[in-house]
């Protein structure tokens, strides 16, 4: 116990240091850049301004919405209904709320101008009391005189509650509650037990909505109070139940410990969380917040830590105080979205419900990855490797497991979102980057994506491509069956799987699929040159019309029409370099005044509207980077640089205009605000990434050892400006650039890129 102490104080000495230092020199810490209600107007479930630390199980914070797409926190209403521990994609469980006023157990959407006014246990806020930073929010609830403080690590989150004098003031643990999209999830079998009159522990059988509904999950919970309760009361279907010992039951239920409390008495309550059992939620909760000694203001300080140390890999100078609050809010967003489903002792439940251990390594879940090889991928693996290598873990889990691997593993079950097998391509550039050696698995893990049509998996929801026997047999896939944007996606998946076997030694097939990922070509009209519909016969769409949705997913086809990332100079080449350039130039030129955002048409169907550049969806987020292929790689420069200042923003309603699918966006930004972009995901023989336009005078990287050679990377600019956003002259190391884009082998083996700027296009630069 001793040496432990001795290990806890000295990690305590240690955190302190950035900070410590910091003070001495003025200098902020990376954290204090961070805007936590940045887009908060306009952002997802699973982007709030919650307390948590990177790849957070718990995501612990506000809610103050109805059962609707984008639900959970809304910056413009000034209320709380209370804060809830998941905001997991298609997940939600264990809300709690502190409670002064009359005794209400609803808890309708406060954003209805009738009962969400007058009804539940949500109460108002001042939005001047609102406080977040990385790992803390506060708030306090002007309905029930409480401030309210959290705090969280991966598996646990700590409230801390300072109440007003009250006979009975109360602690609200609800179990059903609204999250996103119009159902939200269901409670289909749950129970509250009291341990002691400091301890709860219980579970919740969740049902994820209509729309989800392939995930079921069992949140295990342990709540740990720092003073006794009075009494426990609870509630359920059949009413309230006063002093109680356990409440079980389904759909609405939850209890509430009360207490009488003097002005100012303190209330905290631990919350440790497993998806495996009780006992696993209690161990996260002795292994995460018994070291920190269960206390509120060291959890938020390790929090914060973790933070800075994360943040402080990539140390920017230069640039406008703006420009370092939108990029390190950025960055902390590119690993907020993102969960850790294993236990910190490896346990894990699988898509079949089984109990599984780890070896070593991580579970991770969430969306889609869905076009993340542009920039989400390229992010993690260039300042966070290990995450890679994690990430790699789980899909070679659920392969070996339950026998797919998953496009988008919420809650490690079988989502079947997005379009292709994009997991691919973050397991085929782990390889070519040298973060994983475990190539022949990889290989056939992946292999099993671009060979074997899709299927409704046994344990809930799709796994693979959706059929893919047809997209082989007719060389794209028919408008009889499936949208024709699927022939893009599969092509991709393809061309991925084809440099893996290249890889393993198996050339054969390395041949095959990389001349199958052409059929690509297949899709584009010979005299439009555009994607477009055609039926089982070859007909092509007669009613095509290119800025329509239909035949295509969360686009059109003026816009899918530049998505052919493993193939660029085979596009080009397609569609004519000057008509080519010209399209582009067209659609950023019209695009501007939109801040590159086509709203509310990214996510219609069938209906047709004038946008060209669409950065408020993954489709179109190669584009700028197209004319590095085109010959005009200014363009490439101008227009990044265009869409970093203009499409996102610095306040709570504009961040980004679009959706923000957990951190994809959000590594755009960091990726463009390098001058960096990695347009076929790293998954060719030697990877390389795009160069644009940098925001800043220096940006230095510190690399990984344990994946790395390198101790540094560092891209410099000379006479870099808001004006000057145009390359005149390039070297790597010393050597002058002859290309518009770097292997990434020279960052990993540490380096400098040096970049002289200037106001006018350099048709030299390169």
């Amino acid at each position: 116990m001793k040496h432990l102490k001795t290990r806890i104080l000295h990690a305590i000495i240690l955190g302190l240091i950035p900070f410590l230092a910091n003070a001495r020199t003025g200098e902020k810490r990376p954290s204090e850049y961070v805007d936590m209600f940045i887009g908060t107007s306009n952002s997802r479930w699973m982007l709030g301004p919650y307390a948590q630390v990177p790849f957070g199980m718990v995501q612990l914070g506000p809610d103050n919405q109805g059962n609707v797409w984008m639900g959970g926190y809304e910056y413009s209403i000034n209320n709380v209904s209370g804060f809830s521990h998941l905001h997991a994609w298609t997940m939600g469980g264990l809300m709690i709320m502190p409670a002064t006023a009359d005794l209400a157990l609803s808890n309708p959407s406060t954003d209805s101008p009738y009962l969400g006014a007058n009804a539940g246990y949500h109460s108002r806020i001042m939005k001047e009391t609102e406080k977040a930073s990385p790992g803390y929010y506060s708030v306090e609830l002007y309905d029930h005189k409480v401030k309210a403080e959290l705090t969280a690590t991966t598996h646990c989150g700590v409230h801390r509650y300072t109440f007003p004098e009250m006979k009975e003031s109360r602690i609200l643990i609800d179990l059903l509650f609204p999250t996103e999209w119009d159902y939200g999830f269901s409670v289909k079998d749950a129970a509250i037990t009291k341990v002691s009159d400091t301890e709860l522990e219980g579970y919740a059988m969740c049902q994820s909505g209509p729309w989800s509904w392939w995930n079921e999950y069992k949140l295990h919970f342990v709540l740990k109070f720092d003073r006794p309760f009075d009494r426990l009361d609870g509630w359920n279907a059949q009413g309230i139940h006063t002093d109680i010992n356990e409440i079980k039951g389904s759909g609405d239920i939850g209890a509430f410990p009360i207490y009488e409390t003097s002005e100012g008495d303190v209330i905290t309550v631990c919350s440790g969380l497993s998806l495996v059992s009780i006992s696993q939620a209690r161990l996260n909760m002795e292994t995460e917040l018994g070291r920190l000694d269960y206390d509120f203001d060291k959890v938020a300080e390790a929090a914060r830590n973790e933070w800075d140390t994360l943040l402080g890999k990539i140390k920017i100078e230069g640039g406008t105080e703006k420009d370092k609050v939108k990029f390190y809010t950025n960055l902390y967003r590119a690993f907020a979205g993102k969960q850790t489903w294993s236990d910190v002792n490896g346990k894990y439940i699988d898509a079949m419900e089984e109990e599984r251990q780890l070896e070593s390594g991580k579970m991770y879940g969430g969306d889609a990855f869905w076009n993340s090889y542009w920039n989400l991928n390229g992010l993690w693996s260039i300042i966070s490797p290990e995450i890679i290598d994690n990430w790699v873990t789980t899909q070679l889990e659920m392969f070996r497991h339950t026998g797919w691997t998953c496009k988008g593993p919420a809650g490690l079950e079988y989502s079947g979102i997005m379009e292709g097998s994009h997991e691919t391509a973050l397991m085929v550039s782990a390889y070519r980057k040298g973060i994983r050696k475990d190539g022949r698995e990889i290989y056939e893990a992946v292999l099993k994506n671009v060979t074997e049509p899709g299927i409704n998996h046994p344990g809930g929801g799709n796994a693979g491509n959706p059929l893919l026997d047809k997209y082989i047999e007719y060389g794209y896939m028919p408008m009889e069956y499936g949208v024709i944007s699927k022939t893009l996606d599969y092509a991709y998946d393809d061309w991925c799987v084809a440099q893996m076997a290249y890889a393993v030694g198996d050339r054969k097939k390395g041949r095959e699929l990389e001349k199958r990922s052409m059929n690509y070509k297949n899709a584009f009209h010979p005299e439009l040159k555009y994607v477009v519909r055609r039926d089982t016969t070859g007909n092509w769409d007669p009613h095509f019309d290119k800025f329509s949705n239909a035949g295509f997913i969360e686009g059109n086809s003026w816009q899918y029409s530049w998505y052919v990332p493993h193939d660029i100079p085979g596009l080009v080449e397609l569609i004519g370099s000057d008509e080519f350039n010209r399209r582009l130039e067209e659609g950023f030129a019209k695009s501007e005044k939109y801040r590159f955002a086509a709203h509310v048409f990214d996510r219609t169907s069938g209906q047709t509207a004038e946008f060209y550049i669409n950065h408020g969806n993954e489709v179109n987020m190669c584009t700028p980077f197209l004319f590095n292929y085109s010959g005009k790689p200014w363009n490439a420069q101008k227009w990044s640089r265009a869409i970093l200042n203009e499409f996102y923003g610095d306040t709570p309603y504009h961040g980004w205009e679009g959706d923000e699918d957990e951190g994809q966006m959000s590594a755009w930004y960091v990726m463009g605000a390098m001058g960096l972009f990695e347009m076929d995901g790293g998954c060719s023989a030697d990877p390389h990434l795009e160069i644009g336009s940098p925001l800043f005078d220096r940006i230095t990287v510190e690399l990984d050892g344990r994946y790395y050679t390198g101790k540094y990377f560092t891209i410099e600019t000379v006479n870099n400006s808001k004006e000057n956003v145009f390359i005149q002259k390039a070297w790597l190391n010393g050597k002058r650039l002859t290309e518009p884009r770097i292997p990434f082998r020279a960052i990993a083996e540490g380096g400098t890129l040096k970049l002289e700027m200037g106001p006018y296009p350099a048709a030299d630069c390169f």
